[in-house]
């Protein structure tokens, strides 16, 4: 077979991250005011959004490694509220479990589940991700071979680290890879640089930026195995 694995990034290419995403900082938020009162009242979503970016500056060792970054930042917002540091690290534990429980809570594109199952049949399913979302917490788990994270290794896509993980774990060569992905630097540009196909997952139909393209452009989920074969067809023609 010309084509013998598929990765896939995770948010806004299988599923649309936003709602978990908002339910995931409520759900901390509320963890927050019940057992660490005095901590998180008193910000705003500007304000925490300041918060946020000042971390980022002072931490810069952190930027590819978001659930380190989050639970600095519950560590210090305790801290600036006079929990002590027992204190802090134990409700960063907690504030961070609550939070991932609603982050994992994602709700699959209507055609994920289908085109997963589909594509399993006959290739190898891995994800790559920047983001801290466990595929294997999802209803998609079960199609996967392997996932890697960008905080695994330090760095994030569009550096090559995950693309060539994929390659090492599944014995694939990066032309015998397609790599699915609505990010065209962090997907396409990361995929193509290393020498795999590509796909953007463009579903909401926005114009390609400056930049190589895509091998295949779709527009909905339903549209990628007839994207897969087309690039197998042209790589064996």
């Amino acid at each position: 077979m010309s084509i013998k694995v598929i990765t896939f990034d995770l948010d806004n290419t299988l599923w649309d991250v936003e709602p978990a995403l908002i339910r995931a900082e409520q759900a901390q938020r509320a963890w927050l005011l019940e057992h660490r009162p005095g901590t998180i009242e008193r910000y705003d979503d500007e304000a925490l959004w300041a918060f946020k970016k000042d971390l980022w500056k002072r931490h810069p060792e952190l930027i590819h490694n978001v659930t380190a970054m989050r639970m600095q930042m519950l560590r210090e917002l305790q801290q600036a509220a006079g929990y002590d540091e027992r204190q802090a690290e134990a409700g960063a534990g907690a504030g961070f479990a609550a939070f991932l429980n609603e982050r994992h809570r994602v709700e699959l594109y209507e055609q994920a589940l289908d085109v997963l199952q589909t594509l399993a049949r006959d290739y190898r399913i891995g994800a790559l991700t920047n983001g801290n979302a466990d595929i294997y917490k999802t209803d998609a788990g079960e199609y996967f071979d392997f996932a890697f994270l960008a905080e695994e290794f330090g760095s994030a896509k569009p550096a090559p680290d995950m693309f060539q993980a994929a390659m090492a774990r599944s014995g694939a060569r990066a032309d015998e890879i397609v790599h699915v992905g609505d990010n065209p630097d962090h997907d396409v540009r990361g995929a193509l640089e290393v020498g795999m196909y590509t796909v953007w997952m463009n579903l909401r139909d926005t114009p390609w930026p400056d930049g190589p393209r895509a091998h295949e452009e779709v527009t909905s989920l339903g549209e990628l195995p007839a994207a897969i074969a087309r690039i197998a067809a042209a790589k064996s023609s």
